[in-house]
């Protein structure tokens, strides 16, 4: 159905339920499991895997379930990087074979990988506003006040 994504039930408990709607209880919650790296992504893209983990693991928005989405954000940057190192050795302007000068087609592909990034990150919350819509776990690195409080 197109239109405005649903807002999660609870983004909606978290936010006070603004619009005061009746709350879905019966949506499914998926384990808080760390997700398995998937065997296709090529070595650029496990890399990217480990790094995003590294981020998003703390911020306990990433279960089983989000698997498919990390590993598409994962292939679109391996391709974006990919593509712009190309670029930059071949350059922007290339020359067909007639001798006649046109645009890069891996721009192309580099924009795409960029958009569905970018695209990906939002679900993610990989981006300062996305960040703000999600809910989860409050993550405190320090150690001092942790142990000030009495939880470690």
């Amino acid at each position: 159905m197109p239109g405005r994504k649903a807002t999660p039930t609870a983004v909606k408990i978290y936010e006070g339920n603004p619009g005061k709607r009746a709350l879905n209880e019966r949506e499914p919650q998926p384990r808080k499991k760390r997700p398995k790296i998937p065997g296709h992504l090529t070595p650029a893209a496990r890399l990217e895997w480990g790094r995003v983990m590294r981020i998003l693991s703390p911020m306990g928005v990433i279960t089983e379930a989000e698997a498919d989405i990390l590993a598409v954000y994962c292939g679109a940057y391996a391709r974006w990087v990919q593509c712009n190192h190309e670029i930059e050795r071949d350059g922007l302007i290339l020359r067909n074979a007639q001798g006649q000068a046109m645009r890069n087609p891996l721009l192309k592909v580099a924009d795409d990988a960029e958009r569905t990034m970018l695209r990906v990150m939002g679900e993610l919350g990989m981006s300062p506003s996305a960040r703000v819509r999600l809910t989860g776990p409050v993550v405190d690195d320090d150690p001092l006040e942790a142990f000030l409080r009495g939880t470690k």
